[in-house]
C-alpha cells in the first residue's frame, strides 16, 4: 500500500494540507491543517460538530466536467446515479450543471423533482422492484426512460400506461453474463445475479412489448456492477450490446439509446498515478468501441466516481484503549455513520485533521499500528483494521476520505444514534445542506403512549 504526504494527490483539489502560522507577520509555520477547498476542517467541526460530513462543490463540477469532456465527441446524456448521495443539495448543484439522473425508487425521483421538476425529461428509471405507484408517479412526471428488468415488470409497466394513458418510453436491461472483478455484493452483470433480462430472451420480449399500445421501445441498458477499475469489462459488455442493437434494429425496433450503466470505480487506497480525466477519457473510449456506426445516444449513470471523492467524515477520538498488545482508537463516528468498511470490509484513508511541525507528518516515525472503532455495540463496527496512523491523542480530530457515495445515503439510526449534518463547500463558501437529526426527528414517526 502507497502513503501519501498529501491525500489530496491522484484526486481532486478537495482535501489537502495547509500550512499553519503563527508568531510577529505568521512567520513561524507550526503544523498543518486539513481543508476542504478554502475552509479549515476544524472549524466546520468546531461550527458543526462530529460526526460531519463534508463536501466540494469544486471537487464535484472537476469530475463531472471531466466526465463530459471525455465523452464530448459523442452524443450522451450523463445521469448521475442518486443513490450514490441523494442530499438535495448535491442533486440541486447538478441539476444546474444540466446533469440529467439515474433513479430507483420513487423517492429518488420525488428528490429529483423537489429540485427541478423539468429534470424529469433526463430521468431514466432503473430498479429491479418498481412498483405500481412508482411507475404511475414516473409516467406522470414525464421521465425519459424506463429501464424494465423482467418480464413481470414490463406487462405491469404496460397496464399502468393503459391506465394512465401515457406512452411509456423503455429500454430492456439486458444481462450480459460479463464478470466485473469487483466485490460480489456490488457485480451485477452475471446469470446469478437478479437484476437484467438474460441475452437470449431479450428478442422475444422486445418483440412482444412492440406490440403493445402505450410501450414504446427506445433503447437497450446495461449495467455489470460497480467499483469497476479495469474498462476491459466494461468493452465486453458493450461488444454484446452492440450485437443486441444490430439485431433488433434488424427487426425492425427504433433503438435510439444505449444505457451503458455506471460503475466506474475510484482509487480507495492505491493513489492514481493518472488524473481523473485520463482515467474518464480511457472509459469513453472502451465504452464507444464497439458502438462506432450505430448512431446512438448514449447514457451514461456515474455516481461513485463523481461524488465519492468530493466528501469526507470528520470524527473526533474519544477514547485511545489498550488489550494488551492491541490498540485501539473509538471514534464518536460509528458504522450507522459510515457502513462500508463494515459491510464490505471496504477500505478508506484515515488521515489526522491537524498536523504538528517537526513531531509529526502522514510518513514520520511517530506511528503506530490501531484499530479504528466506533462506539456500536458490534465488533463489526469499525473504520480500519491493523492500520498504521500518526500517533493520534484523545480529542483529536480524523478525517475518512473518500466518503462523498454511499455514505450519507446507507446511515442509519442503529443503536438510537442521529445521523450527522451534511455541509457543502463551495471555495470561501460554506452552506448547511442536512441539519444534524434531534431526537425529536427520530421519535416524532413513534406512537408514544401517555
Amino acid at each position: 500500500m502507497s502513503h501519501s504526504a498529501n491525500p489530496s494527490e491522484g484526486r481532486p483539489p478537495a482535501f489537502s494540507y495547509r500550512e499553519i502560522r503563527k508568531g510577529f507577520l505568521r512567520r513561524k509555520p507550526v503544523g498543518s491543517s486539513l481543508q476542504c477547498d478554502d475552509i479549515p476542517l476544524e472549524r466546520l467541526a468546531e461550527r458543526f460538530g462530529t460526526p460531519l460530513y463534508v463536501y466540494s462543490a469544486s471537487a464535484i463540477r472537476e469530475r463531472l466536467h471531466s466526465f463530459e469532456h471525455a465523452f464530448r465527441k459523442i452524443r450522451h446524456t450523463v445521469c448521475y446515479s442518486v443513490k450514490a448521495n441523494s442530499s438535495l443539495g448535491i442533486l440541486r448543484l447538478l441539476a444546474g450543471m444540466g446533469c440529467g439522473f439515474d433513479v430507483v425508487s420513487g423517492g429518488e425521483l420525488e428528490r429529483v423533482l423537489r429540485v427541478d421538476r423539468r429534470a424529469a425529461k433526463k430521468v431514466v428509471f432503473s430498479g429491479v422492484g418498481k412498483t405500481v405507484e412508482e411507475m404511475q408517479a414516473a409516467l406522470k412526471a414525464g421521465v425519459l426512460l424506463f429501464n424494465v428488468e423482467s418480464e413481470a415488470e414490463l406487462w405491469r409497466l404496460a397496464e399502468c400506461a393503459a391506465r394512465t394513458r401515457e406512452k411509456a418510453r423503455i429500454a430492456l436491461r439486458v444481462n450480459p453474463d460479463v464478470p466485473a472483478n469487483t466485490h460480489p455484493y456490488i457485480s451485477t452483470g452475471l446469470h446469478q445475479h437478479k437484476f437484467g433480462i438474460p441475452l437470449s430472451q431479450a428478442r422475444k420480449l422486445y418483440a412482444q412489448a412492440s406490440g403493445t399500445r402505450y410501450l414504446r421501445v427506445e433503447g437497450v441498458s446495461v449495467h455489470i456492477g460497480s467499483q469497476i477499475t479495469h474498462v476491459e469489462p466494461f468493452a465486453m459488455a458493450m461488444e454484446r450490446v452492440a450485437d443486441l442493437v444490430r439485431v433488433l434494429r434488424a427487426d425492425g425496433h427504433r433503438i435510439q439509446y444505449i444505457d451503458a450503466g455506471g460503475g466506474l470505480g475510484i482509487a480507495y487506497q492505491e493513489h492514481e498515478s493518472r488524473d481523473f480525466a485520463e482515467r474518464a477519457a480511457e472509459y469513453a473510449a472502451a465504452l464507444w468501441r464497439p458502438l462506432r456506426g450505430l448512431k446512438v445516444h448514449l447514457l451514461l449513470e456515474p455516481g461513485r466516481a463523481i461524488v465519492g471523492p468530493a466528501g469526507a467524515l470528520i470524527t473526533r477520538v474519544l477514547y485511545r484503549k489498550t488489550n494488551g498488545a492491541k490498540k485501539f482508537l473509538v471514534l464518536d463516528a460509528a458504522m450507522n455513520d459510515l457502513i462500508r468498511p463494515s459491510l464490505y470490509d471496504a477500505y478508506h484513508e484515515i488521515v489526522p485533521v491537524n498536523m504538528v511541525a517537526a513531531k509529526q507528518d502522514l510518513n514520520s516515525s511517530r506511528r503506530e499500528t490501531v484499530d479504528v472503532v466506533g462506539p456500536i455495540c458490534e465488533s463489526g463496527d469499525f473504520f480500519a483494521r491493523g492500520r498504521e496512523l500518526p500517533v493520534t491523542a484523545d480529542g483529536d480530530l480524523l478525517a475518512i476520505l473518500d466518503a462523498g457515495a454511499y455514505g450519507m445515503v446507507l446511515t442509519s439510526n442503529y443503536n438510537t444514534r442521529l445521523r450527522p449534518p451534511e455541509v457543502l463547500v463551495d471555495g470561501k463558501a460554506v452552506k448547511l445542506i442536512r441539519r444534524r437529526e434531534t431526537m425529536d426527528d427520530l421519535l416524532r414517526p413513534e406512537i408514544q403512549q401517555p
